[in-house]
């Protein structure tokens, strides 16, 4: 395929956020590079390892909602479920973890619950694969390093998952308590409901952040919100409420597939919002490929990696690095370019 060129036209709003590109010219490139990739078929695959995952992820969750010192929190999380969830899928999902909490026994470091982890990092090894994939480059850990950042993620992912849960369910209960401890009474409840879901929201976009700075073999500098994360959380919101109101107004699963039909709704969920995870990672990709194709432009006066742009942590990011190198070994920028 031949390498991407820049088309001429107008450079985005803020040129440093998107690499120097127009956001048309980003989503050309997002686009092509998904296809190029495979996205469909690798958002296949991560289903099916989701899939997987789902009833050891909804074991480990539920054995950290008992280390919490509150009474039963499950009811109140299963009632947010309906709220939010096609009917099929929650109810699924209801009877899933009914089954998973009653058949587990032993404190949080119990073999099923460990077992439990080990099964949820699975999920998220494949999730590591598909954003190596997304970002052209091969994973040269070693498999003990990629399991034990595999479970660093899980449990992290599962932590910001639960806070999250917890504050959209509980968030009223928790702002009153507040105020009441510091003696601010409803002003604190009003601050709340204004404060809830940007809480929320960021909390979720740094979970994303999070997985997108660690799951791939390569080094990225360290943002808590990245366009690739905000878009990837946008769209698994749009996703997740768009299902929900094609089933409830338009979707007839259980006529057309009996009760398999709630099986079918979630692969479809997890179909998808493994679709708005590659997505997020394909344009972090693509605006990391850019800013090194502006660093080594001669313009720019690139002439070594000693001047390239530093991350947060002072090493050069690795597509502007990669770019680096191949310049200074003398090989043809445009193959890297095909490749990156």
């Amino acid at each position: 395929m031949a390498p991407l060129k820049r088309k001429p036209g107008r450079t985005a709003a803020s040129p440093g956020a998107l690499g120097g590109l127009s956001v048309r010219e980003l989503g050309r490139r997002v686009y092509e590079r998904s296809w190029q990739d495979g996205i469909l078929d690798r958002a296949a695959a991560l289903s099916y390892y989701f899939a997987f995952a789902l009833v050891p992820t909804l074991l480990f969750l539920a054995t950290l909602l008992g280390l919490l010192p509150t009474l039963d929190l499950m009811p109140p999380l299963m009632s947010y479920a309906d709220r939010v969830l096609p009917g099929d899928a929650a109810s699924m999902l209801k009877k899933t973890l009914g089954e998973v909490v009653s058949g587990a026994s032993g404190g949080l470091l119990s073999l099923g619950v460990l077992a439990a982890l080990l099964g949820a990092s699975s999920g998220m090894l494949s999730i590591m694969k598909a954003l190596n994939a997304a970002y052209g480059i091969d994973d040269s850990r070693t498999w003990w390093r990629r399991r034990l950042i595999a479970i660093a993620l899980t449990i992290g992912f599962s932590l910001f998952i639960l806070t999250a849960m917890l504050l959209l369910v509980f968030g009223g209960r928790i702002g009153d308590a507040v105020g009441d401890w510091v003696g601010l009474g409803p002003v604190s409840t009003l601050a709340w409901q204004l404060l809830q879901w940007p809480v929320v929201t960021l909390l979720g976009l740094t979970g994303l952040t999070l997985v997108y700075y660690l799951a791939p073999a390569t080094d990225r500098g360290w943002s808590w919100i990245t366009p690739g994360s905000a878009v990837a959380l946008v769209s698994w919101l749009s996703i997740s409420l768009g299902l929900r109101f094609y089933v409830s107004h338009f979707g007839y699963y259980n006529a057309a597939y009996g009760s398999i039909g709630g099986v079918i709704l979630l692969m479809l969920w997890l179909y998808w919002s493994g679709v708005a995870l590659l997505v997020g990672a394909e344009i972090d990709s693509a605006i990391e490929r850019a800013t090194a194709e502006r660093a080594m432009e001669p313009e720019n006066g690139m002439a070594s990696l000693a001047t390239l742009p530093r991350n947060a942590s002072g090493a050069a990011p690795a597509a502007v690095a990669r770019l680096a190198s191949t310049r200074e070994g003398g090989k043809d920028r445009d193959d890297i370019t095909c490749r990156e």
